[in-house]
């Protein structure tokens, strides 16, 4: 999910959200090049989904499917965001989905009042867990990380813990309410399962073993131009942390950073830029999973149109590309593409 560069502290939202909103408010424009949809796409090319607006994806392999957990945008007209829901697809070949409907809504935690943000889906023990992003309601203010669980990939998904596993006040280093988004989670070799999260400052935690409490310190692990989207995964002996990064310097939309550890606690070596910016999106979010023996990294831009409306910053489409690995295990640049992966991965 995006957001915002610094803004001040009070009036509380009201004043948040106008400032907001008017530094962004060029970015709202319909671009003028927006893809109109296509008749009959072929397989495997992007955008993967052309009838709604779809973000932040996030991809789970059970067995021969994968599945790819996304949020749903419905913003209309000048709005920023409007998300209330989370969709799931699943497809065992890449190049044909399914579509089997929202697992969960926003207020669905009851402590929760709107928003449904980056979210990541695990599996372990048998259950699978989630754990997104949403607006906390106002006994604790700001955004907040919840987590629910199912006896199904496909849901639906009820809320496991009755309260945040993460809320603004818990990390109140951030310049902002919105510090606490986008969490990923991640099963280590020896079963222990960790969760990263954050905007403008990335943080990680253990998670005790019944997956909904925080166990022991939150440690910040924060990379060059860190702005969002932390995505973890292991390759070998190496782990990968993958994030939307922003160089204020010298852009004004997010690309794809990345950095690699010999271990789960760090130390962390930045390792530069993986993709460029998704076309006409100021955000950009990346989801990682292997699949039948090929690697693929799940991206959003604001390409679609769906009837009269074009994309913009709350109107994005999930694509896919190839993800392949240097002999040293550095990452090759991914190329956002039309294709996807109708073609087949780049020599």
């Amino acid at each position: 999910m995006l957001r915002a560069r610094h803004v001040a502290r009070r009036p509380k939202a009201a004043r948040a959200a106008s400032l907001l909103f008017a530094a962004l408010l060029p970015l709202l424009a319909v671009p003028a090049m927006a893809a109109r949809p296509v008749e009959n796409p072929v397989p495997g090319s992007n955008p993967l989904f052309r009838d709604k607006f779809t973000a932040d994806p996030a991809p789970l392999v059970v067995g021969d499917t994968l599945y790819l957990y996304v949020g749903h945008d419905e913003a209309q007209r000048d709005e920023m965001f409007n998300m209330r829901e989370w969709l799931v697809y699943s497809t065992q070949d890449m190049k044909h989905w399914v579509e089997h409907g929202p697992i969960m809504k926003a207020t669905d935690f009851k402590w929760a009042k709107a928003d449904a943000w980056a979210s990541q889906v695990i599996e372990k023990d048998g259950r699978f867990w989630f754990y997104t992003a949403v607006e906390h309601d106002d006994t604790h203010p700001g955004k907040a990380i919840g987590v629910a669980v199912s006896d199904s990939p496909t849901g639906p998904f009820v809320d496991a813990k009755g309260s945040a596993l993460v809320t603004n006040q818990m990390t109140p280093k951030g310049e902002h309410s919105w510090e606490d988004i986008d969490p990923t989670a991640f099963t280590d070799d020896d079963g222990t399962t960790w969760i990263a999260w954050g905007n403008r400052h990335c943080y990680i935690a253990r998670l005790k073993p019944n997956m909904i409490e925080i166990d022991g310190e939150i440690t910040e692990i924060t990379p060059p131009h860190f702005e969002e989207g932390p995505w973890l995964h292991k390759r070998g002996d190496t782990y990968y942390l993958t994030y939307a990064s922003l160089d204020r310097a010298s852009h004004r939309d997010e690309k794809i950073s990345y950095a690699t550890a010999p271990s789960i606690r760090g130390p962390w070596t930045y390792r530069g830029e993986l993709t460029g910016s998704g076309k006409y999106s100021f955000t950009i979010h990346p989801g990682i999973a292997e699949f039948k023996g090929q690697w693929y990294i799940f991206l959003h831009n604001a390409s679609l149109t769906v009837g009269d409306q074009n994309g913009s910053i709350g109107r994005r489409a999930v694509t896919v590309e190839y993800l392949q690995y240097n002999d040293d295990g550095t990452l090759k640049p991914v190329v956002q593409t039309d294709e996807g992966v109708s073609v087949p991965p780049p020599q």
